[in-house]
């Protein structure tokens, strides 16, 4: 065997037979190690010793990255109190180091450079990711209009809860009004598109630079799903709904626009009263059960595997078009605009509208709030037993989209997976008690 010469000193710990601790230093030579260590125990000074060893060639192992599963189980999402605005999706200090660096800008009379898509321009890049979240989106309405044909879903008449199963579940969680009398047992009847899909509108602007709405005018523009409405600002083109398109990029002095290019005023949107306009395939509530027939059964797993691939790029669209065109969220109501800035409509009614004069907090919106993912009780014996509420804490959630293509036969996304809780098994009613 071959001893080769190590110029390299590594501290290392070594541990005897007996209890205490040993801490050391271990330096490399041609044929023996020499080790110092001191054992640290009670009463016992330390101990220094010569050890001889023989080594072979150097060897390199390789690392080996260990890929993050996802959890086993996940905490349902909380409920936000109503008597509380809604957390900053951005932290305050940021936001008041941008506002302190415009200012320090504004005095010095310096211009904010700005860019795509925040000068007004387009971003070329995102002009095809548009296109396609407005396809996906067209196919998810679709999808599940046609789905709702084979599983059945059902909404409280009297609060915003929606179940997916044969019948309604027997958990008594009902917020509407005359919860008490009820004894918070919910009201169910049928669900459609839009109770699944939760259908989250905004003004269409033709120029979202130009004149702010106010509350007088709000009538002169018209209420498209924010979906839609961030995909003609990102560039793309509907007939019906045309959008300003800049050649020279807008200039800004601190808050204040001094170069718009001129007003120009909104061109009126064609209407028409065929039933093949391509504006209902966009909208959820001309998307109903009824203008689409029911799907036959060998085509429903395939149907709603597609639903579901349409959905998760709905979401993965609007997640890369939010990061570089605005939207606003109200911090206080679900209202949200697409824009640089949000409308004057005196419309929020929520948690002391009074002392703002019904106007909206506007703050920046996550993905959540454009596209709300609606989260259901998971069933996972759709022919078995209602959801009953002594076993809710084994229960788990998932989006009520996703909750109707998997009872349709698509596969469960990995991410969904912890907060379905599909590891847990559900005791029986007399079992749960002895559950710790």
């Amino acid at each position: 065997m071959q001893l080769q010469s190590v110029s390299a000193s590594i501290p290392c710990s070594w541990g005897t037979p007996q209890k205490g601790v040993c801490l050391g230093f271990l330096e490399l030579n041609p044929i023996k190690f020499k080790f110092w260590h001191q054992e640290l125990r009670l009463n016992r000074p330390p101990k220094a010793g010569t050890f001889c060893c023989a080594g072979g060639a150097e060897r390199e192992y390789p690392i080996l990255k260990r890929s993050v599963p996802y959890p086993q189980n996940m905490d349902l999402p909380p409920i936000l109190s109503k008597k509380k605005k809604k957390p900053y999706p951005v932290p305050l200090k940021k936001i008041q180091q941008a506002a302190r660096a415009d200012k320090k800008l504004f005095e010095r009379g310096i211009e904010k450079p700005l860019e795509p898509p925040k000068n007004g321009l387009l971003v070329p890049d995102l002009i095809p990711v548009a296109y396609k979240v407005v396809e996906a989106w067209k196919v998810l309405i679709q999808g599940l209009a046609q789905l709702l044909h084979v599983v059945p879903a059902h909404g409280c008449s009297i609060c915003s809860e929606v179940h997916v199963g044969q019948t309604g579940h027997r958990i008594q969680d009902c917020q509407g009004p005359g919860n008490v009398h009820r004894r918070s047992h919910h009201t169910w009847v049928k669900a459609s598109v839009n109770d699944v899909l939760l259908p989250m509108e905004a003004y269409h602007q033709y120029d979202p630079f130009g004149r702010r709405i106010k509350h007088e005018t709000r009538f002169n523009y018209d209420r498209i799903p924010a979906v839609v409405e961030l995909c003609i600002q990102a560039g793309v083109e509907i007939p019906e709904y045309p959008s300003r398109r800049r050649t020279k990029p807008i200039r800004i002095l601190g808050k204040k626009v001094i170069d718009l290019g001129g007003f120009v005023e909104d061109p009126k949107p064609k209407s028409s009263g065929d039933s093949s306009y391509p504006l209902l395939q966009l909208d959820t509530y001309m998307g109903h059960i009824g203008q689409f027939s029911a799907p036959a059964a060998s085509d429903v797993p395939t149907l709603a595997q597609d639903t579901l691939n349409a959905y998760e790029t709905v979401r993965w669209g609007v997640t890369k078009l939010m990061q570089k065109y605005s939207v606003k969220a109200c911090g206080y109501c679900p209202e949200v605009h697409v824009g640089p800035w949000g409308h004057n409509a005196k419309l929020c009614g929520e948690f002391k509208h009074q002392w703002r004069d019904g106007k909206h907090g506007w703050q920046d919106a996550t993905v959540d709030e454009v596209v709300p993912p609606n989260y259901v009780w998971h069933v996972r014996d759709p022919t078995g037993p209602s959801l009953r509420g002594a076993l809710k804490r084994f229960y788990g959630k998932a989006p009520a989209v996703v909750e109707v293509c998997i009872q349709a036969g698509a596969k469960v996304p990995d991410i969904y997976k912890p907060m379905m809780r599909l590891d847990i098994v559900i005791p029986d009613s007399e079992e749960a008690g002895l559950v710790a």
